[in-house]
């Protein structure tokens, strides 16, 4: 399974942007797909996850009133749109995807197999 991440940048506080992160090499029935962030000197955060086969989803607790995970199954695609953003969402955001039954682990970046290369998301003024 290869994931490209693409759609970071720099955006003021409050502002809006929507990451994209592109999954290929197998057929995604049974994974999750997720998005976590690692900010500098910090560990990596979980940010949201999707299961596949059904679109289930589930958010840090910081990020559920203001991010929101999408798919797109035609284009093997997940999202991330991001609103409302601050400063301390500033970070390099990961997709990364597991596979297999991680209901209880899902917010736990060890149980993730595959990580894409991270995009940089900055927001300052």
């Amino acid at each position: 399974v290869q994931l490209q991440a693409s759609g970071g940048g720099l955006v003021q506080p409050g502002a809006s942007l929507k990451l994209s992160c592109a999954v290929s090499g197998r057929t995604l029935h049974g994974y999750h797909v997720g998005w976590f962030r690692q900010a500098p000197g910090k560990a990596r955060e979980f940010v949201a996850t999707l299961k596949w086969s059904g679109g289930a989803t589930v958010y840090g607790d910081s990020m559920k009133d203001r991010f929101t995970i999408s798919r797109d199954i035609a284009k093997t695609t997940i999202y991330l749109q991001m609103n409302s953003l601050k400063a301390e969402d500033t970070a390099v955001y990961y997709c990364a995807a597991a596979y297999g039954a991680i209901s209880t682990t899902r917010t736990r970046t060890d149980v993730y197999q595959y990580w894409g290369q991270g995009t940089q998301v900055t927001v300052s003024s």
